[in-house]
C-alpha cells in the first residue's frame, strides 16, 4: 500500500533530520559524515542532528514536516533495516530502498546481480564456516592471490589481502563464523566513480601507500594519495562511467550511491562492489568523485537532498 503525506506539507521546505552514529563498526565514521552534513544543509534548511544508540527510530520524527537523510554506514543504516523502519513511518528519506540498500550491503549477492549485466566481476567463493571450506579447491579455482573479507560491512572492514596455501589456512583457522566471501584477487589500479541521480560523476582513482586500501589507509591521513579526476584512455573512461551506471540501475538504486571497480593492465575494468550512503566529509571520496563534475561540498549536500525534498514537496507516494 502507498503512503501519502498529507499536502499541506507541500507549500514549504521540509525539516531535515539527519541520522549519525548507529551500533555497528562504522559508528565513528558515521558521526564524521553526519557532522559534516549537517554543517552544510543547516545553511538553507532546519536541521536536527541525531546521534542513534540503538536500532529503533527516534520518537520525535513528524513525517508531515521532516525528511530524514540516513548517514550511518555499515550495520543497520546501509543494510536496509532503517531504510524499512523509515518507510514503514511513512517517512521520506534520502537514498536508496531497503531492497537496493540490502542487496548492495551483500558485496556477493551484488556481484552476482552486477555481473548479470555483462559488467566484470572477479571470481569468487561465498561462505559462512571457515572450516568447511576446502584450500585446495579454492587455490585450484581462484588463483594464489586472494581477498576475503566479509560480505556486509564497509569501509574495508576485516579485509585478508593473502597469497598461498599457508596465508590462506592461517587466514580461515582466524575467521569466526560469519558471512564471508573470497574473491580472486585483481591487480591493477582502484578507481571509483559517483552516481547523483542518473549521471556518473568524476572517476577518482585510489593509490594506498603499501598497496591494499584497507580501513587503516582510508582514515589515516598521508596514507593514500588520489588522483581526481583519473588520468585513463577515453574508452576506459567511458567503460567505468556506463558500467558503474548499469550497477546502479540493476541494483535498484535511487538519488546515489559510489561505485569501485579495478582497471587492470589490459583496461578492462572489474566490478567491485557499490556503496549506497558512501563516506561524506569534504574529504571522502564520493566529493572528490563530485568535484571533477563542478560541485563542491555545498553544492554535492544539496543535490544529494534534493530528490527526498522533491518526493515531500510533490506528495509522491513512497516506494515499496
Amino acid at each position: 500500500m502507498n503512503t501519502y503525506l498529507n499536502t499541506e506539507s507541500i507549500m514549504k521546505n521540509p525539516k531535515v533530520m539527519v541520522l549519525t552514529g548507529g551500533v555497528g563498526p562504522e559508528r565513528e565514521v558515521s558521526l564524521t559524515t553526519g557532522k559534516a552534513l549537517s554543517k552544510t544543509l543547516e545553511k538553507t534548511y532546519s536541521v536536527h542532528l541525531e546521534d542513534l544508540r540503538s536500532e529503533e527510530l527516534p520518537m520525535e520524527i513528524n513525517n508531515e514536516e521532516t525528511i530524514v537523510f540516513p548517514a550511518i554506514h555499515g550495520t543497520f543504516g546501509e543494510d536496509g533495516r532503517l531504510q524499512k523502519l523509515l518507510e514503514d513511518k511513512g517517512i521520506i528519506y534520502s537514498g536508496s530502498g531497503p531492497a537496493a540498500s540490502r542487496l548492495c550491503m551483500d558485496k556477493f549477492e551484488s556481484k552476482k546481480v552486477v555481473g548479470s549485466t555483462g559488467v566484470r566481476v572477479a571470481p569468487d567463493f561465498g561462505f559462512s564456516d571457515p572450516s568447511e571450506v576446502n584450500s585446495e579447491e579454492i587455490l585450484s579455482q581462484l588463483g594464489q592471490d586472494l581477498v576475503i573479507k566479509p560480505v556486509d560491512q564497509g569501509s574495508s572492514v576485516a579485509l585478508y589481502v593473502i597469497h598461498g596455501s599457508d596465508q590462506l589456512e592461517n587466514t580461515l583457522g582466524s575467521l569466526s563464523h560469519g558471512n564471508w566471501m573470497i574473491e580472486k584477487r585483481i591487480f591493477g589500479r582502484e578507481v571509483t566513480v559517483g552516481i547523483l541521480g542518473d549521471c556518473s560523476l568524476g572517476i577518482v582513482e585510489v593509490i594506498p601507500k603499501g598497496g591494499v586500501y584497507d580501513f587503516e589507509r582510508k582514515y589515516t591521513a598521508g596514507s593514500t594519495e588520489y588522483r581526481f579526476p583519473a588520468v585513463l584512455d577515453c574508452d576506459i573512461e567511458n567503460e567505468v562511467k556506463n558500467s558503474a551506471l548499469k550497477a546502479f540501475h540493476a541494483c535498484g538504486c535511487r538519488d546515489f550511491s559510489r561505485v569501485d571497480f579495478i582497471i587492470c593492465e589490459d583496461g578492462n575494468a572489474y566490478f567491485l562492489e557499490i556503496n549506497t550512503l558512501p563516506g561524506l566529509t569534504e574529504t571522502s571520496l564520493l566529493p572528490k568523485s563530485a568535484s571533477c563534475s563542478g560541485y563542491d561540498f555545498d553544492k554535492l549536500a544539496m543535490q544529494l537532498l534534493q530528490p527526498a525534498v522533491t518526493r515531500f514537496t510533490q506528495n509522491l507516494p513512497i516506494p515499496a
